[in-house]
């Protein structure tokens, strides 16, 4: 199979076009919507080859901007289809996913650039950004705050059972009874983050925190392109506090660790999200290198036969092959943690590992398929078939 050539046809395929807006729906069978992250992906792969088709896709992600400036991480496209939650808006979520706007925006314009483009996409940007840091961050300590698990994409990570008071071997029933309750929560609150949400769950996480310092940076990179100078003290300066007050509330024992409530406390599940880091440079040389050393590189600990497990082997909460309805964040391989790991490790010069997470990412795909995930000691592929995430081989070509 050729994996790239096939990469292509997987997102041709899965184009939709709804009221004059282009998008790409994740997966023909249980993915039939606009998702937030997924979209900022699919505009990362399609400016190689298609740059229209990826300027069409963050335009159709920002047309349902709320006022206040969220950007939500699900548009309903096709009504009268059924899905998980009512979100308590009509035809969007109420919640939004790790802020990859800018950072696909930037990447778009610097592969194929479009000076209209930007500008128009400047504002929903600069919206969306101001309303993270002044709408996430009540006490003004400089880290955003998530109001429910999938704000953070992974839905069931176990480093949000101690927030969900759920156990290490919780069932997909039960752990979906906890998101339940969290959405009436959240609904009840009518999703306000600020006044209310924080007393349900209210979580730093280290993946959504530090994709937001290297978003932010985008933004810098196009508020100065444009000459938009107060938009690029607003986000380099945010970049800069947001990077320092991870260090100082969720750095310890050499990696960083997502917390949860007003004392911060920290939320020690070894899960990918040590690595992400990586993606924005907030570790030093150092620190990187021992991280990769003793356990990006562990296999008994994250590094499996088929790639990097979500959750580290030692945990009690792994899970190498799921739930048996389908997908986890509990320890299978995802392809988007594949790639921010890879770009983390290309930006601190580790070319071979880098290399490495590629050659596994295209032979799961020639293994299994395009699937959602997999099974990291097998390579079986789990969840939905025809998965987007997994085209982002085509991004993992520079090692």
């Amino acid at each position: 199979m050729d994996v790239f050539k096939e990469a292509k046809k997987l997102l041709e395929q899965n184009r939709r076009t709804t009221d004059g807006h282009q998008y790409t729906v994740p997966s023909e069978d249980g993915y039939p919507y606009q998702w937030l992250w997924d979209s900022c992906f699919h505009a990362i792969i399609l400016a190689q080859f298609d740059p229209e088709a990826a300027r069409e896709e963050l335009r159709s992600a920002l047309s349902r901007q709320f006022p206040n400036g969220l950007v939500p991480h699900i548009i309903y496209w096709k009504p009268g289809i059924l899905h998980l939650f009512d979100w308590g808006v009509e035809g969007t979520s109420s919640l939004t996913q790790p802020p990859m706007l800018a950072y696909a925006a930037w990447e778009v314009h610097r592969r194929d650039p479009s000076n209209a483009f930007l500008e128009a996409a400047y504002p929903s940007l600069l919206a969306y950004y101001r309303f993270l840091v002044e709408k996430r961050d009540p006490r003004d300590h400089h880290l955003i705050g998530i109001i429910n698990p999938d704000e953070s994409g992974e839905d069931d990570s176990p480093r949000f059972d101690a927030p969900l008071s759920a156990a290490p071997d919780i069932s997909f029933a039960e752990h979906l009874a906890l998101r339940t309750k969290l959405v009436e929560n959240n609904t009840a609150c009518r999703f306000d983050a600020e006044l209310c949400m924080r007393n349900y769950f209210w979580v730093k996480d280290v993946p959504f925190n530090a994709i937001l310092v290297e978003n932010l940076r985008a933004l810098g990179h196009i508020a100065s392109f444009l000459k938009h100078s107060d938009g690029e003290h607003f986000a380099n300066l945010h970049a800069e506090l947001i990077a320092n007050a991870m260090r100082e509330r969720l750095f310890a024992e050499g990696v960083y660790w997502s917390a949860s409530g007003i004392d911060y406390t920290r939320l020690q599940v070894a899960t990918w999200a040590q690595f992400a880091p990586l993606f924005a440079g907030l570790y030093t040389e150092e620190e990187a290198a021992t991280l990769v050393r003793t356990r990006l590189l562990d296999p008994n600990s994250f590094y499996a036969p088929f790639g990097i497990r979500t959750v580290s082997k030692k945990e009690p909460a792994y899970q190498a092959s799921g739930y048996p309805e389908g997908f986890s964040w509990r320890g299978p391989v995802w392809m988007a943690p594949h790639w921010f790991i890879y770009r983390g490790l290309l930006r601190y010069g580790y070319k071979a590992e880098a290399a490495d997470i590629c050659r596994k990412s295209v032979a799961l795909l020639e293994r299994s398929g395009f699937r959602e995930c997999f099974n990291p000691e097998t390579g079986e592929g789990q969840g939905a078939n025809g998965f987007t995430w997994c085209a982002l081989v085509l991004d993992m070509n520079e090692a």
